[in-house]
């Protein structure tokens, strides 16, 4: 009997405990869950971080790869004719190759739509999935005016 009586006891005082945590409770919980995020968006940011550093590098190497090839085009030029002219000729090149490459980019980009097709019924968002018409196969719709009522069709 005194076993029942001290589990009703403890019974009664985890239940004051829980009484005095739960205007806690959502302060507790929200903790919980920025700590969640926190720790999530550390670890998405450390594998961010090493994919930067790669491209990074290989950007450095591209670019050190460019020069050395740049050097070169401009020595075998060099071979015959002179080197201000290998030179000159080299520059050409290279600009002339950073002009197509930039309206190349400026045609995508142009090819891209810039904003969302309209929506096709007022009140539906861009995007949202097109609904069927609820009237039946065999009933005609109505034609409608320019502010979308019925009546509006005649005038």
């Amino acid at each position: 009997m005194e076993r029942g009586g001290g589990t009703v006891e403890r019974l009664r005082g985890y239940s004051g405990a829980m009484d005095t945590n739960l205007p806690n409770l959502p302060e507790q919980l929200s903790q919980v869950v920025r700590d969640a995020i926190r720790d999530e968006l550390r670890e998405q940011t450390k594998k961010q971080r090493r994919a930067a550093r790669m491209y990074a590098g290989a950007g450095a190497a591209g670019l050190y790869g460019g020069a050395a090839l740049t050097v070169f085009l401009l020595l075998v030029l060099a071979m015959a004719v002179p080197y201000w002219a290998a030179a000159l000729i080299v520059a050409v090149l290279l600009l002339g190759a950073a002009a197509l490459l930039s309206r190349g980019a400026r045609s995508s980009r142009s090819e891209l739509p810039d904003r969302p097709a309209a929506p096709l019924e007022p009140g539906v968002p861009p995007g949202a999935p097109v609904m069927p018409s609820m009237a039946p196969p065999s009933v005609p719709e109505q034609s409608r005016g320019p502010l979308g009522n019925p009546r509006d069709a005649g005038r």
